[in-house]
């Protein structure tokens, strides 16, 4: 048996309000398993790219009311879409996870940071020794 066999995820948003930096939590799972840890974070993160950049031709947005930002606007949701793609990424991210390490995936725009966490609910009780994986979005 695996010490690290259940695995907690967590996927926040951050930004700023009156100058100080707040948290909106948007979804906790205690995962069983690293497979149904790593399924969690790539459907948080599809979820996240969705509701930033929804196909135009959605019937729920009337005609018009969605307009593409500039290019200069870092692209979260390509940026997600293509983490979510990344076979690599995703089995680097099931080996930091399975080695008790904490993973955080984060992603910015111009007034947004969003971020998936994990870490194996094992390594949080044996009060995590190792440092944690930082993974950029690229």
């Amino acid at each position: 048996m695996n010490v690290h066999d259940e695995f907690l995820c967590h996927v926040t948003a951050y930004g700023t309000c009156d100058g100080q930096r707040i948290g909106v939590p948007l979804g906790t799972y205690r995962a069983p398993t690293l497979a149904l840890a790593l399924w969690w974070l790539r459907d948080r993160a599809s979820w996240i790219a969705e509701r930033l950049d929804p196909l135009p031709d959605n019937p729920r947005f009337p005609s018009g009311s969605l307009v593409p930002v500039a290019d200069t606007v870092a692209d979260v949701p390509g940026l997600l879409r293509a983490w979510c793609a990344d076979v690599g990424q995703q089995e680097l991210v099931g080996e930091e996870l399975a080695g008790g390490r904490l993973v955080r995936i984060a992603a910015s725009d111009d007034t947004t940071e969003y971020e998936l966490l994990a870490e194996s609910v094992d390594a949080l009780r044996m009060q995590r020794t190792l440092p944690a994986l930082v993974l950029p979005v690229a």
